[in-house]
């Protein structure tokens, strides 16, 4: 795990063994669990510590990231970026959604075998929980990897963030055009890109960057549409 450790140390974050002890046990569960589910292509652990791990964790050199306490983590996957983000901030509150049901219930068996007791979880698509009355517009953060398009992921992410809080978009580094034809979705669900954030950790070849969109106003109503229409029509 010392990759892990030099990337923790470039981005100041502070660690101690039992965190760096949780962060192997985690990659140990769902690579064990891989082998039964399909959680992860990425199965090589050092591609595994820098893909998942240090990915996940580029977005802590946001000031937003510190200073915030309740956070989502809209279509997680295997659970990144959330647990890695968890593991590193025990003070914070997570709240990790996605779609299938069966990655729910591995992350949530492996995270309480950890002691990860600062995270949630919810297995559900985010159109139809982003209407809920206690999630919609309730969180500070919302930080997502999902594969989507900037416009569709804004449309399910935004409804979640409080006004004044922020939506941190993981994104390729070449994906300006997508950036540029996501503005106006961004601006009808009440956001603004306040900056684009190129990950800076030497030595890891991670070609991303975050997008930091600013809530400056609420989402109408209507915000998520139905299940599979976002993806079908993305707002332009």
């Amino acid at each position: 795990m010392d990759q892990l450790k030099r990337a923790l140390e470039q981005l100041n974050i502070n660690y101690n063994d039992d965190m760096i002890l949780k962060f192997e046990k985690y990659m140990d569960s769902i690579l064990e669990w891989n082998d039964k589910v399909n959680l992860t292509a990425i199965t090589d652990r050092k591609e595994f510590v820098k893909k998942h791990f240090i990915d996940s964790l580029a977005c802590c050199e946001l000031e937003q990231m510190k200073k915030f306490k309740k956070i989502i983590d809209v279509g997680t996957g295997a659970g990144f970026p959330g647990i890695p983000l968890a593991i590193i901030y025990p003070d914070k509150e997570f709240f990790l959604l996605d779609s299938l049901n069966k990655r729910i219930k591995i992350i949530n068996e492996i995270k309480t075998s950890l002691d990860i007791d600062n995270v949630n979880l919810y297995h559900g698509r985010a159109e139809e929980f982003a209407h809920k009355k206690e999630f919609r517009e309730k969180f500070d953060l919302c930080v997502s990897r999902a594969v989507a398009n900037l416009s569709v992921l804004s449309e399910y992410c935004l409804p979640f963030v409080k006004v004044g809080g922020y939506f941190a978009a993981y994104k390729t580094g070449n994906a300006k055009e997508e950036i540029d034809n996501s503005l106006k979705a961004i601006d009808i669900l009440g956001g603004i890109i306040e900056k684009k954030k190129i990950m800076n950790i030497d030595c890891f070849d991670l070609d991303h960057q975050i997008i930091i969109i600013k809530k400056i106003k609420n989402t109408i109503s209507k915000y998520p549409r139905k299940a599979g229409i976002p993806g079908k029509e993305p707002l332009k």
